[in-house]
C-alpha cells in the first residue's frame, strides 16, 4: 500500500493518506430546518476517527427552495453555522480535514418550482419534475446563494468547500449541453454559471481556503469533462472529484479492458489535462483495488463511501492490512434505515467474532 497511505497536500492542506470520504447524505435525520442533530455530529466524529485522510461532509444546500430532500442539512441563513461549526469541531479534535459540500438540486429537487437552465423535464423515481428556466435574475440569486454558503463555511471553521457539479443537480444541468439549451451566454459558454461562482468565491475567502468540485466526467462526452477541468484550473480550482454528471444526456465509455467502472478512467484521463489534484470515486471496495487505481490512473485521492458507512474504521483497518468489510448492495440501503441492520456490517462483525 505504498500509494494509499502516502500523504500530500492540497494547497497548503497535509492530508495524510490518499483517501477520501465522499460526501454522503444521511436521510432522515434532520428536520426541515436543515440544522444539525446530534446523530450528524457523532456520525462525522466516527468517520473522522477511522482514520480517512479527508473527509468531504454530505451536500448541504444552500437555499431552502433547492433542496435535494425536505430532511438535507443546509448552510442557506447564518442561524444553522453554529450546528455546523460543531462537525468541524467533532472532525479536526480528532485530526482529520473536512470539506463541505454545497448543493442546489435545481430540476432534480423536491420543491414545488424546480430551476433549470432550460425548460426540461425528468423522471425521478417514478415522478415527473418539470425544470423551469431560470432569468438573468435568477441565475445571480443563486450564484449569490452559492457565495455566501462558502462565506459561512469558511467562518464555521471547514477547510474547504466542494461545489457539487454533478450527479442531475443543477451546477451539472447548467455544464451539460444536453440539458442546458439556453441561447445566451450561459448556454453558449455552459461553464459560466460554475466558474463565476468560483471566481466570487475566491474574491471573498481567504487564499488558504480551499475550493473544489465535483464534477461530471462525461457532460455529455468525456471530451467536455477535459474542457470543463481545464478551464476551472485555469480559473483558480484546487481540486477536482470526478464523478457522473447528468446521467441518461451523457455518453460514459472507457476501454473494453479496463478493469474498474468507467468513471475511474475518465477520472484518469482528466488528469492527464491538468495538475490540480484529481479524486475518483464508484464501487472502489478494498485497499488493493484502491492502491491499484491510483498507481493505474495517476490519480491524486480515491472515494470510499459505502465502505466507510459498513465499516467507520475502514482506513485504520485498511492500512493494518484487516478486512475492510465491503457494501452487499442491498436493494435498499439498511445503513439509511438503521445502521446496525446494514447487511455489510452485520457480515463484517460475524467473520470478525468468529475469526473467518
Amino acid at each position: 500500500m505504498k500509494r494509499l497511505f502516502e500523504p500530500f497536500y492540497i494547497k497548503n492542506l497535509k492530508i495524510k493518506n490518499r483517501i477520501c470520504v465522499p460526501p454522503m447524505v444521511c436521510y432522515n435525520w434532520v428536520k426541515e430546518d436543515g440544522r444539525v442533530v446530534d446523530k450528524n455530529i457523532e456520525h462525522y466524529r466516527a468517520v473522522a476517527r477511522g482514520g480517512a485522510g479527508l473527509i468531504i461532509q454530505e451536500a448541504t444546500c444552500v437555499d431552502s427552495e433547492g433542496k435535494l430532500s425536505k430532511d438535507q442539512l443546509g448552510i442557506w441563513e447564518d442561524g444553522q453555522a453554529d450546528g455546523l461549526k460543531k462537525i468541524v469541531d467533532a472532525v479536526h479534535g480528532e485530526g482529520c480535514p473536512i470539506f463541505l459540500q454545497i448543493h442546489h438540486a435545481g430540476v432534480n429537487g423536491s420543491g414545488e418550482y424546480l430551476l433549470c437552465p432550460s425548460d426540461y423535464v425528468m423522471d425521478k423515481d417514478g415522478e415527473k419534475r418539470t425544470g423551469h428556466e431560470m432569468t438573468a435574475a435568477q441565475i445571480q440569486q443563486v450564484q449569490d446563494q452559492f457565495v455566501k454558503a462558502a462565506v459561512r463555511a469558511w467562518k464555521a471553521g471547514y477547510d474547504g468547500v466542494e461545489l457539487h457539479g454533478c450527479h442531475k443537480y443543477l451546477m451539472c444541468e447548467f455544464f451539460n449541453s444536453r440539458v442546458n439549451k439556453r441561447t445566451d451566454e450561459y448556454g453558449l459558454h455552459p461553464e459560466k454559471f460554475a466558474l463565476e461562482i468560483l471566481e466570487r468565491i475566491k474574491k471573498e475567502v481567504p487564499e488558504n481556503f480551499i475550493v473544489g468540485i465535483r464534477l461530471g466526467a462525461f457532460e455529455p462526452a468525456l471530451a467536455d469533462g477535459i474542457r470543463h477541468a481545464e478551464l476551472l484550473e485555469k480559473h483558480g480550482i484546487d481540486f477536482l472529484d470526478i464523478s457522473y454528471g447528468f446521467s441518461g444526456e451523457d455518453e460514459p465509455c472507457a476501454p473494453k479492458d479496463f478493469p474498474y467502472k468507467d468513471v475511474i478512467h475518465a477520472a484518469g484521463e482528466i488528469k492527464k489535462h491538468v495538475s490540480v489534484p484529481v479524486f475518483a470515486v464508484n464501487s472502489i471496495t478494498d485497499a488493493e483495488m484502491a492502491e491499484d487505481i491510483l498507481e493505474r490512473t495517476g490519480v491524486d485521492m480515491v472515494d470510499i463511501g459505502r465502505g466507510v458507512l459498513v465499516n467507520y474504521n475502514w482506513a485504520n483497518d485498511a492500512r493494518e492490512g484487516k478486512d475492510t468489510g465491503r457494501c452487499l448492495q442491498c436493494k435498499e440501503c439498511q445503513w439509511r434505515i438503521d445502521a446496525e441492520k446494514c447487511a455489510g456490517r452485520i457480515l463484517l462483525n460475524r467473520k470478525r467474532n468468529t475469526g473467518e
